[in-house]
């Protein structure tokens, strides 16, 4: 028997509620010093991680082209959340690694993020909540880092 539910609510719903969680997430970054967080540095700053990345390699990464990377690391340097330096191993290179600002970014966002999984967990009841989570584990893919979100959305 069809659901009375029509099929394309069920994608947008998933985006909505990650939607809600990344506007509250970057709210509330903006009134812990980091008004200039976009949703997009966090892709880049899990792509940079703690060893540094380069610009070709960060592109790769998130499916995007050198060329936005770079833009996208320019506006991020200029924010003061990573700084580039010459690879010791080959100096025509350039390193993107993330500052303490850009850490401090990080560090803040888990435990705002597990402030607002809190939340949820008293709105839905901790059972449903993790039924929920469960049950996306199931018809996800194993891993959770698909950090070539903004590449497969066509921007950056």
């Amino acid at each position: 028997m069809p659901s009375a539910t029509p099929g394309f609510e069920l994608p947008l719903r998933l985006f909505l509620a990650f939607r809600v969680l990344i506007d509250e997430l970057h709210a509330e970054l903006a009134r812990q010093g980091h008004p200039d967080m976009r949703p997009m540095h966090g892709f880049v700053m899990q792509a940079i991680g703690s060893r540094g990345t380069t610009a070709v390699d960060l592109g790769r990464v998130l499916g995007v082209s050198k060329q936005a990377a770079g833009k996208t690391i320019e506006t991020m340097e200029r924010a003061g959340y990573v700084e580039r330096t010459r690879d010791p191993d080959d100096t025509r290179r350039k390193i993107v690694r993330l500052t303490p600002f850009g850490v401090d970014a990080l560090a803040r966002s888990a435990r705002i993020f597990d402030a607002l999984r809190a939340r949820w967990a008293e709105e839905l009841g901790q059972d449903r909540l993790e039924a929920l989570e469960d049950d996306l584990r199931k018809v996800t893919p194993e891993g959770l880092w698909r950090l070539d979100v903004p590449g497969w959305f066509g921007t950056m």
